[in-house]
């Protein structure tokens, strides 16, 4: 026999099915559950629970639990055609557009940024406060390579959610992932090297691969699949390349999260031209229905993936820490570590260690994942009666970026009009080492949905039409 809970989700699945409960209604509270059903608080909370993981109902915070409503079948953004011409970077446009796509305190459509209230403040500053008070001398030391002992232990616990299991000896403690990121391109590359990007791509990234000197070769990404395995396959086969670097769950900002069978023959290509990966992971843990997909490092068995992972997207941006697993590269970034950062700071570590082993971090995962997931939602609904007809968007399940793309339009001048009305956005060129996706723009849905959010995509809107009528309008 089936369990209570699931018992009491399949009748309420019934009832939605039967249109007791149309789309958008609210279904009975727990309290309401728990007297009809004569059920304990916690079978009803997992019933409700398991309609949400089943997509048939969705959470919002201090009101209750809301069927789903039918959406029409998306249009996704096209894939353009791509060069595979390896190419130097100019990161002249992105430093420029990065200054200005808004004051990441505040909410805005540019930066992708969350509010203050998706994050942990509360429970990190009093373990901030309980490490400075128990360990005051640790705390005020350098905390050399490869960082705390604690965080580097609960990094490793964790590692086991996205499928891969490694010793906290594996783990090397850096300031955000970023930081994670330029030192595994170090490690496994010299200046004037080629590195084979996904596209659109994170143009944090192109920052770094500017910085360094290495050129790059753009390769077609899918928004719902990730990077084009086929034209991939083409370019490692004819050209030298020396790294592969990627965002592999909820890419930012596609929002494309890669299927298993897609990351284990990732793995496979590329050990078969012996070219490393370097994997940029901080969006796997806010997976809407809390199925946290797995990592590509799940499939590494010759430590060719570089691992990179940040709590700055799920808990602090603030506490800037993050951690790489460098596989066979461990000694170069380490070494690069010291070079470049002497050590990541020591109380936040702990703070941080301290979170991931009490559970803390776990519990708020589970609350802020449903907020994510209806902000998401918002703003897909939100652009859908603002945008032009033709608009394209993606429909991620994770992370908190929307792609959009509108046939015709130019992003830049877009940008330019938005900003002198005191919206904030970013652009698709933004996204790209040859200045492709020109109609194509980024939308933060890191921040709690709010009135003043809806009537600046509603003034977007009007912008975007304004724009593809031309300078005249």
């Amino acid at each position: 026999m089936e369990p209570l809970y699931v018992q009491l989700a399949d009748s309420i699945a019934r009832q939605i099915e039967e249109g007791v409960y149309p789309p958008g209604s609210r279904i009975p509270s727990v309290r309401r559950l728990r007297e009809q059903h004569e059920v304990s608080v916690t079978t009803a909370v997992e019933a409700c629970r398991l309609l949400e993981s089943r997509g048939l109902v969705r959470s919002r915070p201090r009101s209750g639990f809301f069927v789903e409503r039918s959406r029409p079948e998306v249009l996704e953004p096209a894939v353009p055609a791509h060069s595979t011409r390896a190419r130097r970077l100019d990161a002249a446009l992105s430093l420029r557009l990065n200054l200005g796509i808004g004051n990441p305190q505040r909410p805005t459509l540019g930066a992708a940024v969350q509010g203050t209230e998706l994050m942990a403040i509360t429970t990190v500053n009093r373990l901030l406060s309980q490490a400075m008070r128990l360990q005051p001398t640790v705390c005020h030391s350098y905390d050399a390579p490869p960082g705390s002992p604690e965080l580097r232990r609960a990094v490793a616990q964790h590692g086991l959610d996205a499928g891969y299991s490694v010793s906290p000896d594996d783990v090397v403690i850096t300031s955000g992932a970023k930081e994670a990121v330029y030192l595994s391109i170090r490690a496994v590359t010299r200046p004037g090297d080629t590195v084979a990007i996904e596209s659109p791509a994170y143009y944090a990234l192109l920052e770094v691969l500017a910085s360094l000197d290495r050129k790059v070769i753009e390769v077609p990404s899918h928004p719902r699949r990730g990077i084009d395995l086929d034209v991939l396959g083409k370019v490692v086969s004819r050209q030298r390349v020396a790294a592969v670097a990627i965002v592999s769950n909820f890419s930012n900002p596609s929002g494309s999260c890669m299927t298993d069978a897609h990351k284990k023959a990732l793995v496979d290509l590329l050990d078969a031209h012996d070219v490393p990966l370097v994997e940029d992971d901080v969006y796997g843990d806010l997976a809407f229905d809390g199925s946290r997909p797995k990592a590509v490092k799940a499939f590494d068995t010759r430590g060719t993936v570089l691992y990179c992972g940040s709590f700055s997207k799920t808990v602090s941006p603030g506490m800037r820490i993050g951690w790489a697993v460098p596989g066979r590269y461990q000694y170069e970034f380490e070494h690069l570590k010291l070079v470049v950062n002497q050590a990541s700071p020591t109380a936040p570590q702990l703070a941080l260690a301290a979170l991931v082993e009490g559970g803390g971090f776990d519990r708020h995962l589970r609350r802020v994942r449903r907020l994510y997931a209806e902000q998401m939602e918002r703003m897909i609904d939100a652009v859908d009666g603002a945008f032009p007809d033709g608009t394209r968007h993606t429909d991620p399940r994770g992370g908190h970026v929307l792609w959009v793309q509108v046939p015709g339009l130019d992003s830049l001048a877009l940008y330019e009009r938005a900003a002198a009305e005191g919206i904030h956005i970013a652009p698709g060129p933004l996204f790209s080492a040859s200045g492709g996706f020109r109609d194509h723009l980024r939308l933060n849905t890191g921040f709690p949905w709010t009135d003043h959010i809806a009537s600046q995509v509603e003034t977007l809107g009007r912008l975007v039409a304004e724009t593809l009528d031309g300078p005249s309008s």
